[in-house]
C-alpha cells in the first residue's frame, strides 16, 4: 500500500525526459543568468567573511531539513530541476541584509517544469488526505523557517529573499575567530634550581562559563580556552574570615594526597576576604559600555546583556548612578548620568538599543571614561562596566597604547570590567587583557543564571576591593619538597624581583570573595621524582624538613600605594576538608580539558566520584551543576 509520497515518486519517474545534454546545458545557462541577477555582480562564488563555516553549515542543515521534509519533497525536486542556487551575496551579512530585494527571474523554462509535474501530480481522492498544495505554496510555507519567503507561483511571481532574524538561534554562529588568553601549562620546576613560585592574584570567572558554553552546546571546548584558576576560583569556599584586628583576608593553607599520583603532595592555598558592612558604602557612579555593532543582534548577546542589566539595576540603591555608553561604527552617549531611582528612564535607554555597524571599541572606552570622570566626586566610587562579544575590529590599532591609556584611568580610581556574551567571534585575549589592566574582572554571561550570580549575587565584590595588587610569593624547603608547579594561573605568572616591586600591578580582592591556588609538590626521597640531580649540585642540602615552604603575600589597602607583608609558614597540617577536595577535583577536571600530561590513568570517573563525594552545601547548585559538566565531558570526550 502507498501513500502520496510514493504516488508522487511514481508520478515524477514517469515524467521524468530522457536525458538532454542541449536542454541540461540550456537550464545551467538560465540558472547561472538567474543566479549573477540575485547576486548583484558577475563574480565568483565565495563565502561570506561575516560567518565561518560552521554556521553556514548549520544554516545548510536547516533549509535541507526544511526542504526534504514530505510535504516539500516536491519542491526540492523542482528547484533541482531548474537549477537554482542560493549563496550569500558577495560582501554581505547573511544573517543582518539591509533590506529585503525583490528580483524578477527568468523562468521560461522553470514554468515548463513546474507545469509539467502539477499535471504528473495524482489527484486527491476521497479516501486519502488532501493532496499536497501547489509547489509555490509549498515554498511560502515550508521555507519560511529557514529564513526564506517566495510568493506563490515561480511562473508568475518574483522571488523575495528575506533576512533571518539577527535573534534566531536557528542559525548559531560559530565561526573560527575566537581567540583565548593562554599559555602553556605550567611545568615541573626543581626546587634546588628554581625555589621561588610568584604570581598574582584572580579572582575571574570567564574560563569557567566558557568550557560550560561548550559543553553545553555539545562540543569539548578549546584547550586554550581553559583557565584551571578561573575554574577553581568560579566557587564560593568556606574558608575562615579574618578577624576584625587582622589584615583584610586570611589564608588557610592545607595539605593533601594527591588523587592522581600518590608519590605527591597537593598544597591548597585559601584567602579569605573580610565582607564589611555594606549598610554606609560609598554612592556607585557606573558607565554601562554596551557593544551595539552588528555582531551583537544574536538573542544570546544584546537581548541577554538588556535582561542582565535589568537584573544588576534592581540591586542598586537611590543614591547611586547609571550613564550608559553605546559604540558600535562611532560611540555616543544613550543615557546621561541618571539616579539608579529613576528605574523607568534608565530601562527605557537599554531597550532602544540596538545592534548595526562595526565596532569602535577604543573610541567607547575613551567616552566611557569621560563620562565616568564626569560623574565621579570625593568619596564614591565610578566604575566602567564593558559589555561585548569581544568583536574589536575598528579603532584598537595600537594595543599597547590602549594598555597604557587604560592603567592611567585606573590609576586615577575608575576600574573596568569586561562582561563577555555570546559565542562565535568571542575575543577573549582582548577580553582578559582590558579587565587586567583596568583592575577589574572579566565574566563570561551565557545564561540569566550567570547573570545573576555576576551582577547581583557577586556585585559587591565585583564593584568594591578590599585589597589591591594581592602577589602570593612561596620559596619550597629543598630540604623536604624536591620538586613543584602550579597548577593554573599561567596568565598571572611575575617574576621573583616584581614581588617586593609595588610598581607592578596585580589583581585585586573584593570584599566577601576568595582566591584559591594549588600546588603539586613532590617530598625528597618519593619514587614520583621525574627530574635526575645535576652532577655538581650539592649531594646533602641540609636544613629543617618540618616545613614544605613558606607563604609570603602582600597586598595594598585601598587607595593606598605602600604594600603591606603577611608570612606563613607551611607545615604537613592541617588536613585537608571537602573545600578542598573539592577544588582538587575542579583542578583535575581542568587538567583532563587541557589534556595534561601529568595525571596518568587518572579520568573523568574518578574526577566525577572525588567531585560528588565533596559537594557538601552547594547552596546555589554551583557544584551540582559542574558534576554535570564532567559528565557531559566524560562522554564527549570519546566521541
Amino acid at each position: 500500500m502507498s501513500d502520496d509520497l510514493d504516488d508522487l515518486k511514481a508520478a515524477m519517474t514517469g515524467a521524468t525526459p530522457a536525458p538532454d545534454a542541449a536542454r541540461r546545458a540550456e537550464n545551467l545557462a538560465l540558472a547561472q543568468k538567474n543566479f549573477d541577477t540575485l547576486q548583484g555582480s558577475a563574480k565568483p562564488l565565495r563565502p561570506t567573511s561575516v560567518i565561518g563555516p560552521n554556521a553556514l553549515w548549520t544554516g545548510v542543515k536547516i533549509m535541507l531539513n526544511t526542504l526534504t521534509s514530505k510535504g516539500a519533497l516536491g519542491a526540492t525536486s523542482a528547484l533541482v530541476a531548474c537549477g537554482f542556487l542560493f549563496w550569500t551575496p558577495t560582501g554581505q551579512d547573511l544573517l543582518r541584509k539591509p533590506a529585503p530585494t525583490t528580483v524578477k527571474l527568468e523562468t521560461e523554462s522553470a514554468a515548463k517544469t513546474v507545469d509539467t509535474l502539477r499535471r504528473a501530480t495524482p489527484q486527491p481522492v476521497p479516501a486519502r488526505p488532501q493532496a499536497s498544495p501547489p509547489l509555490g505554496e509549498l515554498l511560502t510555507d515550508n521555507s519560511e523557517a529557514a529564513g526564506l519567503t517566495t510568493t506563490t507561483s515561480l511562473a508568475d511571481q518574483p522571488i523575495v529573499m528575506k533576512e533571518t532574524p539577527a535573534n534566531d538561534l536557528s542559525i548559531m554562529q560559530l565561526s573560527d575567530t575566537e581567540a583565548f588568553a593562554n599559555a602553556a601549562a605550567n611545568p615541573v620546576k626543581v626546587v634546588n634550581e628554581d625555589p621561588v613560585s610568584t604570581f598574582s592574584i584572580d579572582v575571574d570567572t570567564a574560563s569557567y562559563s566558557l568550557i560550560r558554553s561548550s559543553l553545553q552546546n555539545g562540543h569539548m571546548p578549546p584547550p586554550d580556552a581553559v583557565r584551571i584558576e578561573e575554574m577553581i576560583n568560579y566557587f564560593p569556599y568556606d574558608y575562615a574570615g579574618p578577624e576584625t584586628d587582622e589584615a583584610p583576608f586570611r589564608p588557610t593553607v592545607t595539605v593533601m594526597g594527591t588523587p592522581w599520583n600518590a608519590g605527591t603532595q597537593l598544597v591548597h592555598i585559601g584567602l579569605q576576604g573580610r565582607l564589611p558592612a555594606m549598610v554606609d558604602r560609598p554612592p556607585l557612579n557606573l558607565v554601562f559600555l554596551i557593544d551595539t555593532s552588528g555582531s551583537m543582534g544574536q538573542a544570546n548577546k544584546l537581548p541577554l546583556l538588556k535582561q542582565s542589566f535589568r537584573l544588576m539595576l534592581d540591586n542598586l540603591r537611590p543614591t547611586d548612578q547609571v550613564a550608559i555608553v553605546e559604540y558600535a561604527g562611532s560611540a555616543g552617549q544613550v543615557l546621561a548620568p541618571t539616579a539608579a531611582s529613576d528605574r523607568t528612564t534608565i530601562l527605557q535607554a537599554i531597550q532602544t538599543l540596538g545592534a548595526g555597524g562595526s565596532t569602535n571599541g577604543q573610541g567607547g572606552l575613551e567616552q566611557a571614561y569621560a563620562v565616568a570622570a564626569g560623574m565621579a566626586k570625593d568619596g564614591e566610587v565610578s566604575r566602567v562596566i564593558l559589555a561585548t562579544d569581544g568583536d574589536f575590529n575598528v579603532g584598537i590599532n595600537n594595543p599597547d597604547a590602549l594598555k597604557d591609556y587604560i592603567a592611567e584611568q585606573r590609576d586615577s580610581g575608575t576600574y573596568l570590567s569586561v562582561l563577555g556574551f555570546g559565542r562565535g567571534n568571542l575575543d577573549d585575549a582582548t577580553m582578559q587583557a582590558l579587565a587586567q589592566n583596568g583592575n577589574g574582572i572579566a565574566s563570561f554571561i551565557d545564561t540569566l543564571s550567570e547573570a545573576q550570580k555576576v551582577l547581583v549575587d557577586q556585585l559587591t565584590g565585583a564593584l568594591f576591593p578590599i585589597a589591591g595588587d594581592v602577589k602570593v610569593q612561596i620559596e619550597f624547603n629543598p630540604a623536604a619538597v624536591a620538586e613543584y608547579r602550579l597548577i593554573g594561573y599561567e596568565t598571572r605568572a611575575l617574576r621573583r624581583e616584581d614581588f617586593n616591586n609595588d610598581a607592578v600591578d596585580a589583581g585585586d580582592l573584593g570584599a566577601g570573595h576568595s582566591v584559591t591556588a594549588i600546588y603539586e609538590v613532590t617530598p625528597v626521597g618519593s619514587d614520583a621524582v621525574l627530574n635526575d640531580p645535576l652532577r655538581y649540585q650539592a649531594a646533602d642540602v641540609g636544613g629543617d624538613a618540618g616545613e614544605l615552604g613558606f607563604l609570603k603575600l602582600r597586598y595594598k589597602e585601598p587607595g593606598q600605594d605602600v604594600s603591606k607583608l603577611l608570612e606563613v609558614p607551611i607545615s604537613q597540617g592541617p588536613v585537608a576538608n571537602s573545600d578542598a577536595q573539592f577544588a582538587t577535583a575542579i583542578a583535575g577536571f581542568g587538567q583532563l580539558l587541557r589534556g595534561s600530561d601529568y595525571l596518568g590513568d587518572w579520568d573523568y570517573e574518578q574526577a566525577i566520584h572525588l567531585a560528588n563525594a565533596n559537594r557538601g552545601k552547594d547552596i546555589f547548585g554551583y557544584r551540582t551543576q559542574a558534576v554535570q559538566l564532567m559528565r557531559l565531558a566524560q562522554n564527549l570526550s570519546r566521541q
